[in-house]
């Protein structure tokens, strides 16, 4: 990387932790829809799913989101707070 300019070593940096950031939530949409998936069906959906598979699949995934936002809020509460703390 020592060829390029300090502006492209930003805009490369920025692409690959935009790219970082995309991955990371596509494993996370994948890891909640197989969990979510096996939680709440049941049987083979036919054309749709039943009210109740409907139900739980929205349930699911909205608690996996509260979850996860969550988990940033506190991580990143901590974060500020040792950056706080350390000086």
């Amino acid at each position: 990387m020592d060829q390029f300019d300090d502006a492209t070593k930003k805009e490369l940096a920025t692409f690959i932790e935009n790219e970082q950031a995309q991955q990371r939530l596509n494993s996370s949409i994948q890891s909640f829809t197989s969990m979510c998936w096996d939680k709440c069906i049941t049987g083979t959906p036919s054309t749709g799913f039943s009210r109740s598979e409907g139900s739980c699949l929205a349930n699911c995934v909205e608690r996996f989101l509260d979850t996860s936002l969550f988990m940033v809020n506190k991580i990143e509460q901590q974060r500020v707070q040792a950056g706080a703390s350390s000086h």
